[in-house]
């Protein structure tokens, strides 16, 4: 199998798209911020790299907001001075060796420039790219698509009258340079803005452990939504890459089947936190919303072409074998191979793992439930048996991969105890 190799921007638009789905009022926010941020830097004639820091860093700059009402508060109003979700968001990347300088820009991407008090906080450095995604960011959040023309005025406005306050004066005056051209107004007005931007914007290439590193991360936005699945996708990640091995799959292909493990979910981001941690059974309105994920998160990997494999592998994980699975309704020999071994651990995962309202089921019962499955056409008869000949071999890598996913989840939760202390303290 050839191995695959993608642009960084190719993932990161993807990325960028799925957190914008979290809300229909939000849509292309990530796009628009990225696209003027990169023009401003550009007017400001700033370092090819620090250009596409910031790039970067405006496409993932909401990541860390993990509700569809934080994200609307983000967007309505100009958040207060240390902004939860852009920690969290620094947090979710630091450790992505890509990132270094991005997750520093993230941080602090809502610090008011206060007459030059901004350069630093808290003793630390604030990085001069925070400012433009800040003005970018707050412009953005101001845009009618309809007639953006109409608006640049009252955007001048906003600007001046904020110019040393909010915003750092270098940058409002690169900003008033900008609203001469109307092109770039009409570009962000767009319904893709950053395909106006150059084509030739320098971007790394990730290998396949580069993938499987950032998935993980993707994964983290994903489950830490919700107490209830905040380690869900690393016990299907793990699982589906052992069961894939067991079933005689390349070692390549088993990398490829962790990224599909880490993104099968990516489409959940669509999806009210409120009906993903409902106890009890889902209402008719409620199972139509469910039913919809897969087919977001085959959307959305459908944006990057090296991943055509990996995409039907997550996307079809609720297909069934006799057709009667969603959204497309494929069956037997429709699927493949990938996609029937992440059906089968996505399963085992749902079943096993504890949750707070209720106990994962023990070796018994969840091998009753598996059987039945087969039995009705559900899942692949011949994956299934691997995984109940292999029970406890891989139950122990679902267990170990989801303990490590807890002590992940504690240090996000203990780290937003920390900055909600550390905003009432200022």
């Amino acid at each position: 199998m050839k191995e695959i190799n993608i642009k960084l921007y190719d993932f990161l638009n993807c990325i960028s798209d799925a957190v914008d789905l979290v809300s229909p009022i939000l849509s292309n926010h990530h796009q628009k911020v990225a696209y003027l941020s990169y023009r401003l830097a550009e007017q400001l004639n700033i370092p090819e790299d620090r250009k596409f820091s910031v790039f970067i860093a405006a496409l993932l700059h909401d990541v860390g907001s993990l509700s569809i009402q934080e994200r609307l508060e983000i967007i309505e109003r100009e958040p207060d001075y240390i902004n939860i979700h852009a920690f969290n968001g620094y947090r979710l990347f630091r450790e992505f060796s890509f990132f270094e300088n991005e997750a520093k820009i993230i941080k602090y991407h809502h610090l008011p420039w206060n007459y030059g008090e901004g350069k630093t906080f808290d003793g630390e450095e604030v990085p001069f790219e925070c400012h433009i995604i800040h003005l970018a960011d707050r412009v953005s959040a101001r845009i009618d698509v309809n007639n953006v023309l109409f608006q640049l005025r009252d955007i001048r406005k906003y600007v001046q009258k904020n110019k040393d306050k909010l915003f750092e004066p270098n940058i409002v005056d690169a900003l008033l340079a900008l609203s001469q051209k109307e092109y770039i107004w009409l570009d962000l007005a767009s319904q893709f803005p950053i395909k106006n931007l150059p084509k030739d914007i320098p971007t790394p290439m990730l290998n396949i452990d580069d993938i499987i590193s950032l998935s993980s991360v993707i994964a983290q936005i994903v489950d830490f939504r919700s107490k209830f699945t905040a380690r869900h996708t690393a016990g299907v990640a793990q699982t589906a890459s052992k069961l894939a091995e067991l079933a005689g799959m390349t070692p390549y292909e088993c990398k490829m089947m962790l990224v599909a493990g880490y993104l099968h979910d990516l489409g959940k981001l669509v999806i009210d936190p409120n009906i993903i941690d409902k106890p009890n059974g889902l209402n008719e309105f409620e199972v139509s919303k469910i039913r919809s994920h897969t087919y977001y998160t085959y959307q959305l990997l459908n944006r990057v072409p090296q991943f055509d494999e990996i995409k039907k592998w997550a996307a079809y994980h609720h297909e069934k074998i006799n057709g009667n699975g969603y959204p497309f309704h494929l069956k037997g020999d429709e699927l493949p191979l990938g996609s029937r071994v992440m059906a089968v651990a996505d399963v085992f995962t749902a079943i096993t793992e504890d949750r707070p309202y209720r106990v994962g089921m023990r070796y018994e019962n969840a091998v009753k439930l598996l059987m039945s499955m087969v039995d009705d056409g559900s899942l692949d008869g011949d994956i299934v048996k691997i995984l109940i000949e292999n029970y406890h071999d891989i139950n122990k890598v679902r267990i170990e991969a989801q303990e490590k996913a807890v002590v992940q989840y504690n240090r996000f939760l203990t780290g937003k105890k920390e900055q909600s202390l550390h905003k009432q303290a200022i």
